[in-house]
């Protein structure tokens, strides 16, 4: 399926590599206002996962949950950000899913590098975003994150993908 025109694409793509950029520079406030108030972040456990209620979730967060983590990331005396982890996201193969009235479905690739206290660690897989248009602006239904390795053993996930 194909962007309705370029200037669609390029808001899209635009909006996608702004919320990776908030998540870099840590500016959890302004990455939680990118959700629609009953958005969803999920990651699934297993590769082809349908449902994120009956089934256990690297993470499955709403509004509350994603805050909840937002704070303590970005609490000063958390011993697992001292110092706070950095990380580099890259974005790709942005494509377009599917189209609705009220939004569309857009599947990218990335690659996370994510450097704390002395371990630099890489993360992989594709992104589906649910976007909704809100005025003149994008939202997130929902961000689900399939990692390339979501079924292996991982280590104290933190950070946001």
């Amino acid at each position: 399926m194909n962007f309705n025109d370029w200037q669609e694409q390029q808001d899209i793509t635009q909006f996608l590599f702004h919320e990776a950029r908030l998540l870099d520079e840590h500016r959890w406030d302004e990455w939680l206002r990118l959700f629609t108030p009953d958005g969803l972040y999920w990651v699934p456990l297993v590769h082809g996962q349908t449902d994120h209620l009956n089934h256990a979730s690297l993470f499955c967060e709403d509004a509350l949950l994603r805050s909840m983590r937002a704070r303590r990331l970005e609490q000063a005396r958390a011993y697992s950000q001292q110092p706070p982890t950095r990380t580099v996201h890259v974005l790709g193969n942005i494509s377009l899913e599917s189209r609705t009235e009220a939004g569309c479905v857009v599947r990218s690739t990335f690659h996370l590098l994510e450097w704390r206290k002395t371990e630099q660690r890489a993360f992989g897989g594709s992104v589906l975003h649910t976007l909704r248009r809100e005025g003149d602006e994008w939202r997130m239904e929902m961000k689900r994150v399939e990692l390339v390795n979501c079924d292996a053993p991982h280590e104290a996930l933190q950070v946001f993908m």
